[in-house]
């Protein structure tokens, strides 16, 4: 299975907001183009613990992700950096941001259905 990025499944497309998602046998498929500024600390809200549920394994292809981790600690990773985030993170974007990220089904499945609920 492959696809072109910008040809993926539309899951969320919220003002500047916009993912594709696709599951591709047990692994799901994300690629997301996020504004400045955005915080995903909202979206998370009311999942288990106000966290993403889903380990991801990507590459951050434009601007930088700043991921606060479930013990507080942040990391910052920049376009052209490859990125394992475990289960129990949160996210923000300081400047435009592009990345590609992959994890089990049934987790990114949990939070797409919880943030396309948010932003119906």
């Amino acid at each position: 299975m492959n696809g072109a990025l910008d040809e993926l499944p539309i899951e969320i497309r919220q003002g500047g907001i916009v993912t594709r998602y696709a599951e591709w046998g047990d692994l799901a498929v994300r690629f997301a183009r996020v504004p400045a500024g955005t915080d995903m600390s909202p979206v998370l809200e009311g999942l288990p613990g106000d966290r993403c549920p889903s380990p991801h394994w990507g590459l951050v292809l434009e601007g930088a992700v700043r991921l606060t981790g479930a013990d507080g600690g942040e990391e910052l990773t920049p376009a052209g950096h490859a990125y394992y985030w475990p289960a129990g993170h949160t996210a923000r974007m300081d400047e435009d941001t592009a990345f590609l990220e992959i994890g089990p089904v049934a987790a990114m499945r949990q939070f797409s259905e919880h943030a396309k609920a948010k932003f119906a």
